[in-house]
């Protein structure tokens, strides 16, 4: 730990504010379909699933970015490499006020959507700043900036409301360009922190080959691409199956999206104090048992009884559905942060690659479900299929942490030690 005198803790809490802020307000823009989308569906006339697409567009070239991301920020440094993201995106959020075909809303997606890049960026770049037995905290607080899924959902209804969805894009636009110049005023660059220039790309990316990092990258997709997937479709999942007005539905969709981002600190001080490992495997369990309760759908079912026929009907209304969906974002909140503990623990000299890999798999989730979400609920008319498809894919993590971990580990009674080899 740097010692009291040295410079470095106020250069490091420095770049940690303005990187969250930064990772914020890009976490807010890639999630804009999913308030915006709702007036666009209606204009358009998608159906479920083209609906699913758009709203996951952003998504897609998010998640493909962020390796070479990662792999440019061990090697320039996340200062300049978060800059020039964040000056890029700049132009294509206010090129989206004036798309009117479907097509073009897709692309401009594609643009828009290398802002959700920034995780990949900030990740390491605040990670070095901090010692090891503070990494979990760093990363956790920074990885708050989720946070900014449930600011869209405060924001952009208000100004739909006020002033069409037109207005939302060029709003966020001028965000971007204040936040660029915060983060430069405030952020800081150190040489040390740069991977050797002699690193071969090839040496980094032999990352993928590791059995460890495609595991952590299954766990991501639970953790971080359920919780896109699930941000970008709740606002019109409550719109469809409740029956509510916009500005409600975002602002009960706010209740997974905000905890969901938030609390990640909390996962990470938890991940620090009592391991990666522990941590996760409960968090996997709790993501379980509310998806198996949110997976129900809403059932009408008749008996014949001696008085009769009785009809019974079973499913969740407005408050236990919001309140199963608030303990699952609190859930996956901590789940983000001790995933990443274990690439901090485990890869400290490739913590840019490894997050970019770890990072393309939990986008190429919150990609790939949207589109799910709609195909599903295209086939089978039942909106809670979602819940039913995330509640499979938990399974497959579960399974795959017990071999590998959880039999050789205690995660109940003693300090979870790191597992360094892959059964």
């Amino acid at each position: 730990m740097a010692t009291p005198t040295a410079p470095l803790p106020r250069q490091a809490w420095s770049v940690l504010a303005v990187s969250t802020l930064a990772f914020t307000v890009c976490f807010m823009v890639w999630m804009m379909f999913a308030v915006i989308g709702i007036p666009l569906r209606k204009t358009l006339g998608l159906s479920a699933t083209e609906f699913g697409l758009l709203a996951s567009m952003p998504v897609l070239s998010g998640s493909l970015i962020r390796v070479p991301l990662g792999i440019w920020t061990d090697r320039f440094g996340g200062r300049i490499v978060l800059a020039i993201l964040l000056a890029v995106c700049i132009p294509a959020v206010w090129m989206m006020s004036y798309a009117t075909a479907y097509w073009q809303f897709l692309v401009i997606g594609l643009l828009l959507g290398l802002a959700g890049g920034s995780f990949s960026v900030g990740t390491p770049y605040v990670a070095r700043w901090f010692p090891k037995e503070r990494k979990g905290m760093a990363m956790g607080v920074f990885g708050a900036g989720n946070s900014g899924a449930a600011v869209n959902k405060f924001v952009a209804p208000a100004i739909v409301v006020a002033f069409g969805w037109t207005m939302v894009p060029k709003v966020y636009a001028v965000i971007l360009l204040a936040t660029l110049v915060v983060f430069w005023l405030g952020s800081a660059s150190n040489p040390a922190h740069l991977v050797s220039t002699d690193t071969k790309l090839s040496d980094q990316l032999k990352m993928l080959k590791d059995p460890r990092v495609l595991k952590y990258c299954q766990y991501y997709s639970i953790v971080f691409g359920g919780y896109v997937g699930l941000s970008l479709w709740m606002v019109q999942y409550y719109v469809g199956e409740y029956g509510l007005d916009i500005r409600v539905a975002a602002l009960l969709a706010a209740c997974f999206s905000l905890p969901g981002g938030v609390l990640r600190a909390i996962g990470g001080v938890l991940s620090d104090k009592y391991g990666a490992h522990r941590v996760t495997w409960w968090v996997m369990w709790a993501c379980w048992i509310c998806l198996f309760l949110l997976s129900y759908p809403q059932t009408d079912f008749t008996i014949n009884t001696v008085n009769g026929p009785q009809t019974f009907h079973i499913g969740l209304n407005v408050v236990g559905f919001t309140t199963l969906l608030f303990l699952l974002g609190i859930a996956m909140a901590f789940g983000k942060a001790s995933v990443f503990k274990y690439i901090g623990d485990h890869y400290p000299d490739n913590i840019g690659t490894v997050s970019g890999i770890v990072g393309l798999a939990g986008g190429m989730g919150g990609f790939l479900l949207p589109i799910l979400f709609g195909y599903l609920l295209d086939l089978t008319g039942v909106r809670s299929s979602a819940f039913m498809l995330l509640y499979g894919v938990v399974w497959v993590s579960l399974i795959w942490m017990y071999w590998t971990e959880v039999r050789h580990t205690d995660v109940i009674d003693t300090p979870s030690a790191p597992i360094l080899t892959a059964r």
